[in-house]
């Protein structure tokens, strides 16, 4: 039976005080996207708003972001369904990519908090990348007590902001994560660094995306072997 992954991507195209360029980091897309459809595992795409999502830093000299920027699956991309029609209980996993823009649209979205609560309720994975984490912050499962207190995971780094757009986002990040509670680790700037706490798997920075979809396709495969 295939299995089905709705990946969560921003409507943001600018962001901070002086409008700079964003949307969503091409490889956090491009990267797990191959993992998952050479693996025969379907994916979808949605929005807070629907429709058009915009994108940063597409390389057309990496083979996988050039393959999915010409796919039928990056033009589904741009016609996402609205958040708000879909129910991520639907789908085995979510992952939420980076990229600047969802730290305009997808933090502390309620209808984004409440496809991961539907998603964790039902027993389904939740995965993000980069500033996708963000996507964790506010979400309470129904006690009152933060979604991350107490889950080991990471996101793009204070560290790593301070080079790339402290003057642009809202907050650090890092620092948002710990304060509710996360037991936060990180490596050092742009390496690799994906860590699994049971059904959530999170990743560090673009370098992560292609690790993040390597676990997550592991997590599906022991799910399915399980059923």
């Amino acid at each position: 039976m295939t299995q089905h992954v709705l990946f969560i991507v921003t409507n943001a195209a600018v962001i901070g005080p002086k409008s700079r360029k964003t949307g969503f980091f091409f490889p956090e897309i491009a990267h797990p996207f191959e993992v998952l459809d050479k693996a025969g595992i379907a994916v979808e795409f949605a929005s807070p708003a629907g429709g058009w999502t915009p994108y940063d830093a597409y390389d057309e000299t990496d083979p996988a972001q050039k393959a999915f920027f010409e796919s039928k699956a990056f033009r589904r991309l741009n016609r996402s369904r609205r958040l708000c029609e879909v129910d991520a209980a639907d789908y085995d996993a979510i992952l939420v990519p980076g990229g600047l823009g969802p730290m305009v649209d997808i933090q502390r979205n309620a209808e984004v908090q409440h496809a991961i609560v539907r998603a964790w309720t039902t027993g389904k994975l939740v995965t993000a990348v980069c500033h996708g984490p963000c996507a964790l912050l506010g979400v309470d499962l129904g006690d009152g007590t933060p979604f991350v207190k107490g889950k080991k995971l990471t996101s793009f780094s204070k560290a790593e902001e301070y080079d790339y757009a402290r003057e642009d986002v809202p907050y650090e990040l890092e620092d948002a994560l710990r304060h509710e509670g996360a037991d936060y680790s990180s490596a050092a700037n742009w390496q690799p660094h994906v860590v699994a706490d049971g059904r959530l798997i999170t990743g560090q920075n673009p370098a992560s995306a292609g690790e993040l979809g390597k676990r997550l396709l592991a997590a599906l495969r022991d799910i399915a072997a399980s059923t």
